[in-house]
């Protein structure tokens, strides 16, 4: 673990925002599909290299960057549905919806499997755990 990697504020790389509930009508169109996102946010000033990084469900829906590197101090949006991947939005390319509206977690984990963050809600209430502090398999 590098030494910076523990200073107190946020993690270098995180979830900062799921919405998981896509607004309005859930009627399966690409564009409600959409709706429904994750965001990463690389809180550092350097780029991070997300290739082989996996965000995952809990049902297991997996989805695996490819060659993507987020830029330090910026945000990408995963987007459940189709459409064409730029510097801050790329799309699962699903046609059912990935995340559940009343609980699920979201588990980001870098290309070793190592877990990097997780977003969860609905459950008892929405938790945060950033890599170190989390215990759950």
């Amino acid at each position: 673990m590098r030494a910076g990697r523990q200073r107190r504020g946020r993690a270098q790389v995180e979830i900062s925002a799921v919405q998981y509930d896509s607004p309005g009508y859930d009627d399966g169109s690409n564009r409600s599909l959409n709706r429904e996102w994750v965001e990463i946010t690389n809180n550092s000033r350097r780029d991070v290299a997300l290739d082989g990084w996996t965000l995952k469900s809990e049902d297991g829906d997996t989805y695996t960057f490819d060659r993507y590197r987020l830029e330090g101090r910026s945000t990408v949006r995963i987007h459940t549905g189709f459409g064409r991947d730029t510097d801050s939005d790329l799309y699962q390319d699903n046609r059912d919806y990935v995340w559940g509206n009343r609980s699920d977690t979201a588990t980001l984990r870098n290309d070793r499997g190592r877990f990097i963050d997780d977003h969860a809600w609905g459950h008892d209430r929405d938790r945060h755990h950033h890599g170190g502090n989390h215990h759950r398999q």
